[in-house]
């Protein structure tokens, strides 16, 4: 009997293959780099089939590493970047336009104006914002600007999706034209109350529903890999935006639970089980994973550029030669000694949704550093995170005890520290932070009756470090004023 799940993480720079044993435990990963293209200002786009055979490579080499053969493995879970959005040829499997990225401010404009019109009515029906981070208005664009392609699209000749629905099609030799509701809930044209594609919303955007996928449960047989890309021909059981199955895999299965993923970008979602969220603060209601017949809900709050200023001081500045030295380097400084950096390099996202704001940093001194920028860039992260917190906070009417962390920048000792110093509440990091591919692992472990349930997933979960805060309250509140009177300063 098969006796392992193959997950495939495609985030917004890397493209990820991580292999799990029956314990839930991770035996092999391997991870190639996606490459990002910005031909204009705020405009961000990545190449679909770079990021397919990127994909595909990482999944084998992840295999042969672990000298696992495609038989043994009894499904494939799913997870990606969200709203990044790709139309593509149904007869050639050839993207019409580069993929545009969900960083990409190139339609903030029309949905400024879409906004003044029809922006509460959409809210309502999607919980979103009208903001340009999200698929629609990306798709309009791709329709509007590519020679023939909206008359293609409505003669049936195109096919949209996101990266989930790009993959899927493309492992199944174009059998499975499929996404899940977590998702089609990130597009701003799913009902998030029916989980079904709304025609109002299409009528708005003018986007022919010929083009979009089926939406299926985040938990089901979805399509069958060939066997030509892998050896052996294996179910694709799990799909989830990269947020919800980070949520999964962190076992928030229970309204109530949190948790906070650092990557390119920051990510708090709160589950709030059936009970469909609308925010007073500027926050998203969004679907959760769903493994049953009932719909299940989270609120979130998006940071666009949280790991990616690291990646910035990194390759354009060239202030640190890897990421990892941040560390070192904010340490060796006692304070940022009144810098900060607002990385609004797209603008702002929760709670503020300026997408006119534009990065800056402040307080500089003839003393300032670059062990000063380096620890305000760090210090970024968490501020943004607080903003966060504060708004689910006082939406969801409950005070969080914790936050479950998970992401690459976790490993950053110095971050979470911090976090817990500004947030004057416990961070909880699990043994596995990779709980985004963790999280696919499980909806198609699942489906396939790899594991039971969600209460043998709990026993796997297990904390691996819990960093208290340590931090006075006036010096916690001095500090996160001094990032309030930043942000003022960056708007646009």
């Amino acid at each position: 009997m098969p006796g392992y799940i193959l997950s495939l993480d495609e985030g917004t720079t890397s493209a990820r293959a991580a292999l799990y044993d029956r314990e839930g435990r991770r035996v092999a990963m391997e991870a190639n780099p996606i490459e990002c293209h910005y031909p204009r200002a705020g405009w961000v786009e990545q190449g679909a089939l770079g990021i397919w055979e990127q994909q595909l490579d990482a999944a084998r080499r992840t295999l042969q590493r672990a000298g696992v053969a495609a038989r043994d493995v009894a499904a494939i879970g799913i997870t990606n970047q969200r709203e990044t959005t790709v139309v593509w040829d149904r007869a050639t499997g050839e993207p019409v336009a580069p993929a545009i990225v969900w960083q990409c401010r190139r339609t903030a404009a029309y949905c400024q104006e879409l906004a003044g019109r029809a922006g509460a009515a959409i809210t309502a029906k999607t919980g979103l914002v009208v903001d340009a981070y999200f698929s629609a208005s990306k798709i309009r664009w791709i329709l509007d600007h590519v020679p023939g392609a909206n008359e293609r699209a409505r003669a049936g000749d195109l096919l949209f999706g996101n990266i989930d629905t790009w993959l899927i099609w493309k492992l199944t030799g174009g059998a499975s034209h499929v996404t899940d509701a977590t998702n089609a809930s990130r597009t701003m044209l799913m009902n998030i109350g029916t989980g079904e594609w709304d025609s109002e919303l299409l009528a708005l955007f003018d986007i022919p529903r010929a083009i979009l996928p089926r939406i299926a449960p985040s938990s089901a047989v979805a399509g069958m890999a060939a066997a030509s890309h892998l050896g052996a021909e294996i179910p694709i059981a799990g799909i989830a935006g990269d947020q919800q199955a980070a949520l999964f895999g962190q076992a928030c299965f229970r309204p109530g639970l949190s948790k906070n993923t650092y990557g390119t970008g920051c990510f708090a979602l709160l589950h709030t089980g059936a009970h469909q969220p609308v925010s007073a603060n500027k926050l998203l209601a969004t679907r959760a994973a769903q493994t049953g017949a009932q719909a299940q809900y989270a609120i979130e709050g998006a940071v666009f550029i949280a790991g990616a200023a690291v990646q910035w001081l990194r390759d354009g500045l060239g202030l640190l030669s890897t990421a990892a030295e941040s560390e070192a380097v904010a340490l060796s400084v006692p304070g940022s000694e009144g810098v900060y950096l607002v990385p609004a390099f797209t603008g702002l996202g929760a709670p503020h949704w300026d997408g006119h704001a534009r990065g800056l940093i402040s307080g500089l001194t003839r003393g300032a550093t670059r062990a000063h920028i380096v620890r305000a860039a760090l210090e970024s992260i968490a501020y943004q995170t607080r903003e966060l917190v504060e708004a689910m906070e006082a939406d969801s009417g409950q005070e969080l005890t914790e936050l479950r962390v998970d992401g690459g920048a976790t490993a950053n000792q110095f971050l979470m520290q911090f976090q817990a110093d500004l947030l004057g509440k416990p961070i909880v990091r699990p043994t596995d932070i990779e709980t985004t591919a963790l999280g696919a692992a499980y909806l198609a472990g699942l489906a396939t009756g790899f594991w039971s349930g969600a209460a043998e997933l709990e026993q796997f979960w297990r904390a691996e470090r819990v960093f208290e805060p340590t931090m006075t309250a006036t010096t916690r509140e001095s500090l996160f004023d001094g990032w309030k009177d930043a942000v003022r300063r960056c708007r646009g």
